[in-house]
């Protein structure tokens, strides 16, 4: 009995192009069991983790009441958020500060002054900047949460009862040192 018949059987029983497609399965299985790699991203390689500050700016937010969409939101410790279509995860909520909805008058005299929008529209539309704190890893190319975070990038902000976009305006890489001297001595 020859080793390789006709039909490139080997011994007339097992085809050589199951063998190696056998092979190959049995190669791709050692592989992801057996020897993983490194784990992390290439992202993650000398990169430090450091705490930052991410203010961020929601202009014309529509809500039924504004006051109270601004009071929950302050006493909210912790939201979701999504930069460039990436969940992040969870990340605290430092502070949040109304901003007023003015229009400039002018003046018969030239003069341009300021005053509170009188439009009814806008007694259902908020303006707010909203500091937000966390973990980020710094790069060369500066703060990561989830992709790049540098001013103008838009960020979702994801809660139990909203769902928003926002605009950085502002990004702070905290200093632990300047943090422990600011705190007061015991």
């Amino acid at each position: 009995m020859a080793i390789l018949d006709s039909k490139g059987r080997l011994f007339g029983k097992l085809s050589l192009l199951d063998l190696g497609a056998a092979l190959a399965i049995v190669m791709v299985i050692f592989g992801i069991f057996f020897y993983p790699g490194t784990s992390g991203s290439v992202a993650q390689v000398g990169s430090v983790t450091e705490e930052i500050e991410v203010d961020v700016i929601a202009r014309g937010l529509t809500v039924l009441n504004p006051e109270q969409f601004l009071a929950d939101l302050s006493e909210t410790t912790s939201t979701k958020i999504i930069v460039r279509n990436q969940p992040y995860g969870r990340i605290d909520v430092k502070a949040v500060q109304p901003l007023p909805r003015s229009v400039a008058v002018p003046q018969p005299d030239g003069t341009v002054l300021s005053y509170p929008d009188p439009r009814p529209e806008l007694d259902y539309t908020v303006d707010m900047l909203i500091t937000l704190g966390g973990k980020a890893q710094i790069t060369e190319d500066g703060p990561v949460l989830a992709v790049p975070v540098k001013v103008g990038t838009p960020i979702e902000i994801d809660g139990p009862n909203y769902n928003f976009r926002v605009s950085t305006v502002a990004v702070r890489i905290l200093d632990e040192d300047a943090s422990q001297e600011a705190a007061p001595a015991e």
